[in-house]
């Protein structure tokens, strides 16, 4: 998953801030390209990690309930700069409150 994270990063230009792969679920922080709406980088991230995760794990699709990896809900927030360092700790420190 991280590496299709960081391969998604090249091919999109945007920049990692902070990340963090949790057994259901994904913390990022991204810096992106203002041509991108939010809705757009979830898409991206959602779509093609899908993708890649039932080509390379067929059976995975069918151990899911309707075949769908990812809740089609998500949260996505703006930051300041002001707040950046705060959600970076944040996302930094998920594994340690799991």
């Amino acid at each position: 998953m991280l590496r299709l994270v960081w391969m998604l990063k090249l091919v999109y230009s945007f920049r990692i801030l902070a990340m963090e792969v949790m057994p259901d679920h994904i913390h990022l922080l991204l810096n992106c390209k203002p041509q991108f709406r939010i809705s757009d980088m979830v898409k991206i991230m959602k779509g093609n990690t899908a993708r890649w995760l039932f080509l390379k794990y067929p059976e995975l699709k069918q151990s899911l309930w309707g075949g769908r990896l990812w809740n089609p809900s998500c949260c996505a927030v703006t930051v300041s700069g002001r707040s950046r360092e705060q959600v970076t700790h944040y996302i930094n420190s998920q594994k340690e409150r799991a």
